[in-house]
């Protein structure tokens, strides 16, 4: 899409003025310069998948609208072939949006340039209007249709597709140099090869991803703290604190696939996160065939790891959580008001309880609770688990917890995009397993937050739900997380949703 930004490239000088002299990182965090370069980075960026979907969808949108308009007039208001030509209207403009995707007009490269790619614009919309007249002619209907209106069509479709294309093409432009539209990539490990890396991906004219900067563990003697003008911002440990900072879609290992033992050391801290992982293989002597590779411009890459549930799914997603969670708070409300009134009779203080919990990214989300504890002894922590008989809990407390009621206003977080429907649970931020907090129990642990965390999740209706109380425990329900992770689908979702009521009524493990 365009060549990277020299503006986002670094000196040493620069490095070094960048935020003053850079401050040696705290334990667990990033240096100073790491930081406020993960700041540039905190907005979300525009998907290209996701543009050129929409343009899929306009298209469509546009010729079938315009076929019809020129039905309309030409023909007159649904009064000869009321169906047919609608039908007919339709089925072209579909084909022809799918023959533009098969041709690889959809490709950002391809809308960068409009005018070059024309004539293959032309040639499918001529083809679909050579596929219309086939059909006719062997279904010997071709006498019954307007040569007028189906040739203004012509015309009009054309003017339409390459009018847009140009506008998509400033549009994409400016997006770009805005920084809303791009992959934003960071690359592992420096050295030799992250230079030759680097070097290639520069030469491609029309690739989405910007550079953000290198992590390496080696020191400075074996890897530059400049590598083609990209800053050595740390360790792989503080690529974990700057990958949740900033937005980050990528990540690139640039390491040989002879060095296997240190690939998979990274690999197994990296895996974690919620972005895209990638192997080069620009300098790799192993050469496999063309399909196992996917590409930035011609430079080859080994797919590691994908992000789940991105783009398109995660539209689906959300619409998902959208739609069942309106019908779940009309369902619900009068449970919750009569939920509220109980609690303010029972006892003293507010009726919402809010605490903190890890969410999407190890972000940190609030959560919405009925209140169950009395106020002066709740834990927003969760650093104390709630146990059979405890005393902090109250009389309506206890039943809103054993029947989960005390859950339904996650249907509010829901809606509102904290929460999803469907998920892992979310945990408190400070919730431990004999002194040990969750993470420091299940190695892997934060791959849990590679997606939206849940109202009900995979691990709940399996059993693994209330009291946290073993360290077995806390590996079952992350291990059933991970498999929800890995496996998601809409109708997934779908079969937790319809289970969980049924699942609810088992409440052994729930105080």
């Amino acid at each position: 899409m365009k060549e990277i930004d020299p503006a986002h490239r670094f000196s040493a000088d620069s490095v070094r003025k960048f935020d003053g002299p850079a401050e040696p990182p705290a334990p667990g965090g990033m240096n100073s310069v790491a930081r406020q370069v993960a700041s540039q980075y905190r907005r979300d960026t525009m998907s290209p998948v996701m543009v050129s979907g929409v343009l899929r969808l306009v298209e469509f949108g546009l010729l079938f609208l315009s076929g019809l308009a020129l039905y309309v007039h030409f023909v007159g208001f649904f009064n000869y072939l009321a169906w047919q030509y609608p039908l007919t209207i339709g089925a072209a403009s579909f084909v022809a949006v799918v023959l533009l995707d098969v041709s690889d007009c959809y490709q950002i490269s391809a809308l960068m340039r409009p005018i070059s790619n024309l004539g293959r614009v032309l040639t499918v919309w001529a083809g679909t209007f050579a596929l219309m007249a086939l059909t006719a002619f062997i279904m010997k209907m071709s006498e019954d249709y307007s040569r007028l209106l189906f040739g203004t069509w012509f015309v009009v479709g054309l003017l339409l597709l390459f009018g847009l294309r140009l506008v998509m093409a400033k549009l994409i432009r400016r997006w770009a140099r805005d920084g809303r539209m791009e992959r934003r990539a960071v690359i592992v490990g420096g050295g030799k090869a992250a230079e030759m890396l680097i070097r290639s991906v520069e030469k491609q004219p029309y690739n989405d991803i910007r550079i953000c900067g290198i992590f390496d563990d080696r020191g400075d003697k074996r890897s530059p703290p400049i590598v083609a003008g990209y800053p050595k911002l740390g360790t792989i440990s503080e690529l974990m604190e700057f990958a949740r900072i900033a937005r980050i879609d990528m990540l690139i290992v640039s390491l040989p696939l002879t060095a296997e033992t240190r690939v998979l050391q990274l690999l197994k801290k990296l895996w974690v996160l919620p972005v895209d992982i990638r192997l080069s293989a620009h300098s790799n002597a192993l050469q496999f065939r063309p399909r196992a590779y996917s590409y930035i411009g011609s430079v080859p890459m080994l797919d590691i790891f994908d992000r789940p549930i991105n783009d398109w799914d995660s539209v689906a997603k959300r619409a998902f959580d959208i739609v069942f969670s309106l019908i779940g708070i009309i369902l619900f409300s009068p449970v919750m008001l009569v939920t509220a009134i109980a609690i303010k009779l029972d006892s003293k203080g507010p009726v919402l309880f809010k605490q903190k919990r890890h969410g999407f990214n190890n972000e940190i989300v609030e959560v919405y609770k009925f209140r169950s504890m009395y106020t002066d002894r709740a834990d927003p922590t969760a650093k104390q688990t709630v146990t059979k008989n405890d005393p902090r809990v109250t009389r309506v407390g206890r039943f809103i917890r054993k029947s989960s009621i005390d859950e339904l206003p996650q249907f509010f977080n829901s809606l509102f995009g904290s929460l999803s429907l469907v998920g892992p649970r979310p945990h408190a931020i400070a919730a431990q397993s004999h002194n040990l907090l969750y993470n420091e129990v299940v190695d892997g642990y934060f791959a849990r937050h590679k997606v939206k965390p849940g109202v009900t999740g995979w691990a709940q209706i399996n059993g693994w739900r209330g009291e946290m109380d073993t360290n077995e425990k806390i590996r079952m329900r992350t291990e059933y997380d991970l498999y929800y992770i890995e496996n998601w689908s809409l109708l997934f979702d779908l079969r937790i949703l319809l289970l969980t009521p049924l699942r609810l009524l088992n409440t052994e493990n729930a105080y």
